[in-house]
């Protein structure tokens, strides 16, 4: 997952809202978003490679995202990050618990986000301690947290400006459609070639081996409901589309 943008606590009726792409090699394989078969109570694609997840959320409320740090050469960590959203997902422990509890020398570069409903985490191996998020609108990339790249810099602008228009979500799918490359000298330099830095600064990466593999789109209604849609990609296209809405 390369971008996730998020509204928390920042609309009266949606105490969460989320727009995020996943950015992966096409050759990984991957389920499209679902309810899990052995957990049918989350919803969220899969990582059939690693067997965790980028991003998913649950009937009641649970709601974890991870994405990595782009670091160029560093060795990697002995366990997979998205199995730290997959057993936030499955288990029971409130957001702080979980992330107060995580060995965090065990993962890669990774920023995590946890919602149990009451607050909003961000954990990272990378940036201190732990923290409870007040009120507001978030962005993560391939760094840390709000770290002021201009793709996520527009796309928490667009966010905040399409949060008005809910429960209509076209305004965050245009965000996250947005494929413009920024120009060379506004690039952040990340340690990797040019020609990928400019690959990579588009909200919608296109490449034909390496893209936006799904955009994502939920939010959750102060009533408790849950709605979940997401739209998946290969190097041609469209190939899924899939929406998933609960109430309680």
């Amino acid at each position: 997952m390369c971008l996730i943008i998020v509204g928390w606590r920042a609309h009266p009726e949606y105490p969460l809202v989320v727009a995020a792409n996943r950015d992966e090699f096409f050759a990984r394989p991957t389920a499209f978003a679902r309810r899990w078969p052995d957990a049918p109570s989350v919803i969220g694609g899969l990582d059939l490679e690693a067997g965790g997840t980028w991003l998913g959320v649950t009937d009641s409320g649970r709601f974890a995202a991870v994405t990595n740090v782009r670091e160029p050469g560093m060795a990697k960590g002995r366990r997979s990050r998205g199995n730290l959203t997959r057993h936030y997902l499955t288990g029971m422990a409130s957001a702080a618990e979980f992330a107060g509890a995580i060995d965090h020398d065990a993962y890669s570069g990774f920023n995590l986000l946890l919602g149990d409903g009451d607050s909003l985490y961000y954990v990272s191996n990378r940036d201190g301690e732990p923290r409870p998020l007040a009120p507001g609108v978030y962005g993560l990339s391939n760094h840390l947290l709000d770290s002021p790249w201009p793709k996520l810099v527009k796309a928490r602008t667009a966010l905040s400006d399409a949060l008005p228009d809910l429960p209509d979500t076209t305004g965050l799918f245009e965000l996250l459609a947005d494929d413009a490359i920024v120009a060379d000298d506004r690039l952040p330099d990340t340690g990797v070639p040019l020609a990928w830095e400019r690959l990579l600064s588009a909200v919608f990466v296109r490449s034909p081996d390496y893209g936006t593999r799904a955009s994502t789109v939920l939010w959750l209604h102060r009533s408790g409901e849950t709605y979940f849609c997401e739209r998946s990609f290969d190097a041609a296209g469209p190939i899924q589309y899939s929406v998933i809405s609960t109430s309680v």
